[in-house]
């Protein structure tokens, strides 16, 4: 049994794949505290393997999106490897990569919350990632250039911190144009479904 916060088709809002059509399983539990978490992880129900396949067949997306909270908490290669069976679709994982990821994963996407104030520093034991993607709190983004689970290959990715002061949540946004600007080693990733007002 796992414990589930949600099961639901969107699209991709964040990161490399954004706008790929895509089925989220969204876990209960995390082993980070981030004040700007989107995840209420008292939600959630258990659900068996077999209740996460059906659901996840409804829809005809050609991927699975492994989030939460912390899904590699919940998860393990005989999982991974099955919903990629029973399903025919790829699985990507968004994790803060404190913990090892299941080899057979398709796509990485790494979210560190290293050097956070309020947020337990713990040392990532991803070894390996397709993008990083960091939530722009102000913080010191050079320690991102030198985390193990980074490639030569690896895209970054930084990202406005979504809050519901629409003031602030401006704020944000233009602090992070600017630091992608002063610093073309990253990317902008926009939260696209929250301007779309899609789940």
């Amino acid at each position: 049994m796992r414990k589930i916060n949600e099961i639901f088709y969107s699209l991709q809002g964040e990161g490399h794949h954004t706008g790929f059509p895509s089925v989220f399983i969204r876990f209960s539990g995390c082993n980070l505290a981030c004040p700007f978490c989107d995840t209420q992880h008292d939600d959630g129900i258990l659900m068996t393997d077999d209740d996460i396949i059906r659901a996840v067949n409804l829809y005809t997306a050609g991927w699975i999106v492994l989030t939460g909270g912390e899904p590699c908490l919940h998860i393990d290669n005989d999982f991974v490897r099955m919903l990629k069976r029973t399903t025919g679709k790829r699985v990507a994982i968004e994790t803060n990569g404190t913990l090892p990821v299941p080899e057979d994963i398709d796509w990485v996407t790494v979210s560190p919350k290293c050097g956070i104030e309020g947020i337990a520093d713990l040392p990532i034991r991803a070894d390996r990632t397709d993008e990083i993607k960091v939530v722009d709190v102000g913080q010191d983004l050079e320690p991102y250039f030198s985390l193990q689970c980074r490639r030569n290959e690896t895209l970054m990715y930084l990202q406005p911190c979504y809050v519901k002061d629409e003031r602030q949540c401006k704020a944000n946004r233009l602090r992070t144009v600017r630091r992608v600007l002063a610093d073309p080693r990253w990317t902008l990733s926009v939260q696209l479904h929250r301007f779309l007002g899609i789940p």
